[in-house]
């Protein structure tokens, strides 16, 4: 482990936490399980590289969760060699983190509108302990890699699994469609889970508290998204 990486991605006031946004209902089976799994280790069967185009309710460890639908992604917007059915696969085999509070929220507010009787939640988290105990298993993306772009002809990268840019060779490797400073993080991702969750949450913000489990009620606040 290296960790003047880890220094320099946490160093700014703004980036000492990582953001997880989900549905308010899995936070259960987070809790219970003192973990979060990739959609791949929740549900194989809908894992394999085919577009959810719907939300799908899977039980995992006798557990209830949903896996979020998949934004379509145009052929045009991926790189040569890279079907977005591959994509898919490599992105559903990691848990998501956004590296800065604005951006999550900005998620966060852009699922509210399209879903206004749901309840969502962010899991804060401590970035540097994430970053050390997941150190060989952490990605990180310049873009919003699950995106669907609406101009994919004007994009200034293509997508690939390439883009997710291994931990250990931040700061090292240089390219166009990979952050080669702090600064050019916009996502980080764990390979296939996040655990254990109880040594990295630091706050839990939900839409509707009532629906964190009583563990976590302690760290609980108010989620307050934007109705714009």
């Amino acid at each position: 482990m290296n960790p003047s990486l880890i220094d320099a991605i946490t160093k700014s006031p703004l980036r000492t936490s990582f953001y997880h946004f989900t549905r308010a209902v899995n936070l259960p089976a987070m809790a219970a399980l003192d973990a979060i799994y990739s959609s791949a280790v929740l549900s194989p069967a809908h894992a394999a590289g085919e577009r959810r185009t719907a939300a799908h309710r899977v039980s995992y460890a006798g557990q209830a969760a949903i896996l979020n639908a998949h934004l379509r992604i145009t052929p045009e917007a991926m790189a040569p060699g890279t079907t977005a059915e591959e994509f898919r696969r490599c992105l559903d085999r990691h848990v998501f983190l956004w590296p800065t509070w604005r951006d999550c929220l900005a998620m966060a507010a852009m699922y509210s509108r399209r879903e206004p009787g749901e309840a969502f939640a962010v899991l804060k988290l401590d970035a540097r302990r994430v970053l050390a105990d997941h150190y060989t298993r952490i990605r990180l993306s310049k873009y919003d890699s699950g995106s669907s772009p609406r101009f994919p002809h004007r994009m200034s990268y293509r997508k690939s699994c390439a883009m997710l840019l291994p931990l250990t060779e931040f700061m090292s490797s240089t390219g166009q469609a990979i952050p080669v400073k702090p600064s050019e993080i916009k996502e980080v991702l764990a390979q296939d889970k996040l655990a254990p969750l109880s040594q990295y949450l630091q706050t839990v913000f939900c839409s509707q508290p009532l629906l964190v489990p009583e563990i976590w009620q302690p760290m609980c606040q108010p989620l307050l998204l934007s109705p714009m």
